[in-house]
């Protein structure tokens, strides 16, 4: 039977999945050596241009008060999301396809260590200075890193991401796919608590394991 894959799509820019993590987090370790966790860039404002509005970041915090109060996660609220900030997550995203050229087990960590900057501690991400720092702090040589960052591959490589993303019809973050062969099951689309994305996981792989030849995914 070949390895069931959990696909989580993910924006370290996203505050809802940053809300999420240590939901992905407990489900990653959880299931490991059941099934492979990977991770789909999804792209939630790449490629903004334009400095965030006064009434866009009133209502970005009042989203980031609302995933605080649902997911208990840490935020930092005053003195972000500055006048001249541009909401663009494509740098941040990029850092991420860099860094799983170099060193693929870091990219969880990476991704985490972006969000825990931009949310936690209210850090810039969108500049590629920090995001090298959080990269040597992974293990990763600040020029190694540099050269990553910049090259087409990483470009064509957080691209790639945006569209998988699209052309399976995502459209909000955080979400799950599982996979089995070929056959994909959407699992959850927007933050759910791990009870019930175990769940879910749970009975898509007790049928898997029971129907170890069924070409289908559970349903």
């Amino acid at each position: 039977m070949s390895e069931p894959v959990l696909w989580y799509f993910a924006d370290p820019m996203c505050s809802w999945c940053w809300g999420f993590s240590p939901v992905i987090e407990a489900i990653r370790e959880t299931y490991r050596g059941r099934m492979k966790v990977a991770l789909i860039l999804g792209g939630l404002r790449p490629g903004a241009r334009t400095e965030m509005m006064l009434k866009e970041r009133d209502d970005m915090l009042g989203h980031w008060h609302e995933v605080h109060a649902v997911s208990g996660q840490p935020f930092q609220f005053y003195g972000v999301l500055v006048d001249d900030f541009v909401y663009d997550t494509e740098p941040a995203c990029r850092a991420v396809a860099a860094i799983g050229q170099l060193k693929p087990d870091a990219v969880f960590p990476l991704f985490k260590a972006i969000q825990t900057a931009f949310f936690a501690d209210g850090r810039d991400v969108t500049k590629p200075r920090l995001l090298a720092d959080l990269a040597v702090g992974l293990g990763v040589g600040r020029d190694e890193f540099n050269a990553a960052f910049q090259s087409a591959q990483a470009r064509d490589n957080t691209l790639t991401h945006f569209h998988l993303a699209r052309r399976l019809g995502v459209r909000g973050f955080p979400s799950l796919v599982l996979q089995h062969g070929d056959a994909l099951h959407f699992l959850t689309s927007g933050y759910r608590s791990l009870a019930e994305v175990k769940r879910d996981i749970d009975v898509w792989l007790e049928s898997l394991e029971r129907f170890p030849d069924s070409p289908l995914a559970p349903t």
